[in-house]
């Protein structure tokens, strides 16, 4: 259903019954998915491609051009899954030749207000809270809460089942399934909660936590740390996943709470 104030340019691919509210500008370049509902006075410009099912609330604006000095107008684009929820306001650009697109995944909650910025690399069944901010080329795996005005340096990582507390500044990176506060930005825990919801056993919960404990609460250097958990620790799945995560960390992971050795 699409209404007659909105401007939908004839080579926009809209799949069917995509409803499309009043004062919608929808650009050429543009690939909207089956089932999808854009409210009014959304703005979706050249390189979209929105997956089926999903809701995109009045004011938002997807697919802008970088935000970026750099960019010269190449051709890129924003790739967002199905099933995602993305509120009012919002703003996702699109990518520069570094990584050529943006994506969000499948099954997310952006909330008002936000924004991600170029080239960021968002997974499944994410949920940012109001006013949280990506800075450009950000990687947040499945599965990541971000509460409400978080706000993530560019490059920065966030793992798997992560949760970052309202107001805090990323400036490192978040290994998977940990909590994340303070100022700085420090470790506070498992996302236990997180982890049950979604299934995890006790004995995964506690595998995750004597990790994290070697890692940020013995106050090891964490070359030893990581050695120590290689050495007396079986792999697992998880073991092996949090390892890699560190080991291929760009800018270093956020420090143990209290703990006054540099990582």
């Amino acid at each position: 259903m699409t209404q007659p104030l909105a401007y939908i340019h004839p080579e926009a691919k809209i799949a069917d019954n995509v409803t499309i509210e009043p004062f919608v500008a929808i650009y050429g370049d543009v690939e909207i998915g089956e089932g999808t509902w854009i409210g009014s006075n959304v703005t979706i410009m050249d390189g979209a491609r929105i997956g089926k099912n999903c809701r995109i609330f009045p004011g938002a604006v997807i697919s802008a051009i970088p935000q970026d000095l750099k960019f010269a107008g190449e051709k890129t684009t924003v790739e967002i899954g199905n099933n995602t929820t993305i509120r009012e306001c919002v703003t996702i650009n699109r990518g520069t030749k570094d990584r050529w697109k943006t994506t969000v995944g499948n099954n997310c909650l952006i909330m008002a207000y936000c924004h991600v910025g170029h080239d960021c690399q968002i997974g499944n069944n994410c949920i940012f809270s109001n006013n949280t901010t990506l800075a450009g080329h950000v990687s947040i795996d499945d599965f990541v809460v971000l509460a409400g005005m978080v706000a993530v340096h560019q490059f920065c990582h966030i793992g798997a089942h992560a949760f970052v507390t309202g107001g805090s500044l990323v400036r490192k990176d978040v290994p998977p399934y940990v909590k994340a506060a303070r100022e700085p930005l420090s470790y506070v825990g498992i996302n236990s909660v997180g982890l049950r919801r979604r299934g995890y056993s006790s004995d995964q919960i506690n595998e995750i936590q004597d990790i994290y404990r070697t890692i940020f609460v013995k106050r090891l250097n964490l070359s030893n740390a990581l050695y120590m958990i290689e050495a007396e620790r079986q792999p697992t799945e998880i073991r092996d996943e949090i390892l890699d995560f560190i080991r291929n960390s760009n800018r270093g992971i956020m420090k143990g709470f209290g703990n006054p050795s540099s990582f």
